[in-house]
């Protein structure tokens, strides 16, 4: 039985890969951008399969419509899934309050309001999955993209709390947690922040010296998103990738051995 997909960021990187990914096996798909011209040509190919609404996740009032209109056009909602987003780069010294704003503006809150939509649509119908695309950086953090890592740290612990809060209703969460991927997150669609040159020094040693096969290839992905979307019982957690799994284990068994050597002065302060 095909599926009825909701997705933001639709029209460029994972969100057109996966689009098309979905529409092609036969799935219909609800593509919402904010640029819908980027769309077109699937429009052209899979016709009315394919339901394009124009969006800005920022604007709230407008998620909710659209996720009604979603919902009215084909009839249900059978995944959700929240790939809008961007990345900005810059160290905290360096980014501005327009910059920090906007960065939780789109990434969680934008996040947020299409969440807040769904829930109610997908508990009516007693079943959904949600999908939260979040990043390998919202479960260990790396230098000079530190408000990026925030927002993602946000989404993690949005998600980690709602999925018992919704499970009564037969809603599944997803956490999807990419690593570094050779899409236009890092190129065109990045924001940079006003450079220091205190901080050159630190960014050439945090991005100059990746090996050959750091960034995956964006293609790929659409094998655990689609195999995803069809699991019975779907994990809260997936990365994708073969960097995040080393990364995300090596920060926290530093993590552990921090804590474990300051358990003593850990439990003092418990008091009793």
């Amino acid at each position: 039985m095909s599926k009825i997909i909701f997705i933001t960021g639709a029209s460029r990187g994972f969100g057109k890969l996966w689009t098309e990914a979905l529409l092609n096996r036969g799935d219909k798909v609800i593509a919402t951008s904010r640029d819908l011209s980027n769309l077109q040509d699937l429009v052209d190919t899979y016709g009315d399969n394919i339901y394009t609404i124009k969006l800005d996740v920022n604007d709230r009032a407008a998620v909710f419509a659209a996720l009604k209109k979603g919902k009215a056009h084909f009839g249900r909602i059978d995944t959700v899934i929240n790939n809008a987003g961007y990345g900005l780069f810059g160290a905290v010294e360096e980014t501005s309050e327009k910059d920090a704003r906007d960065q939780f503006e789109t990434n969680f809150f934008g996040l947020l309001w299409v969440t807040q939509a769904a829930i109610p649509i997908l508990r009516e119908q007693g079943h959904g999955h949600i999908v939260q695309v979040s990043s390998a950086l919202g479960v260990v953090g790396l230098p000079t993209l530190s408000v990026y890592n925030a927002s993602k740290f946000a989404v993690e612990g949005l998600t980690e709390s709602l999925a018992p809060e919704v499970a009564q209703f037969g809603i599944k969460l997803t956490l999807l947690e990419p690593n570094a991927f050779a899409t236009d997150w890092a190129g065109p669609s990045a924001v940079q922040t006003k450079s220091n040159p205190l901080y050159d020094q630190l960014k050439q040693d945090v991005f100059g010296s990746f090996p050959e096969d750091f960034y995956g290839k964006p293609e790929a992905t659409t094998y655990a998103v689609l195999k995803l979307i069809d699991a019975e019982n779907p994990p809260l957690r997936l990365f994708i990738g073969k960097i995040a799994h080393p990364f995300v284990k090596q920060g926290y068994e530093s993590r552990w051995a921090e804590w474990d050597a300051w358990k003593e002065v850990s439990d003092a302060a418990h008091g009793v």
